[in-house]
């Protein structure tokens, strides 16, 4: 994924994913698309030292805002399937 370097972070979820004996914490973050509009992902960072995470884009969103509303509602099965899926 390419602007990881200019990414927001827009919300660390309370929950943890659990993977091979390892908690990973969930932050949902974001950047500005060259429309204006804003690309949104997932990030899973594991606590014990292995390499972070990463979905593919999770949703497109109008403004920054839009984004962070959308975040703010995802659920812990959202982010179970979200795991299985990034790389």
């Amino acid at each position: 994924m390419t602007g990881i370097e200019s990414r927001v972070v827009l919300l660390e979820a309370p929950e943890r994913i659990i993977a091979d004996g390892a908690p990973y914490a969930i932050r949902v973050c974001g950047r500005p698309a060259d429309d204006a509009s804003w690309i949104g992902w997932i990030e899973f960072s594991s606590q014990n030292g292995r390499a972070t995470r990463r979905t593919d884009r999770e949703t497109t969103q109008p403004n920054r805002d839009a984004l962070l509303y959308w975040a703010s509602g995802l659920e812990p099965i959202y982010f179970e399937g979200a795991f299985s899926r990034a790389r």
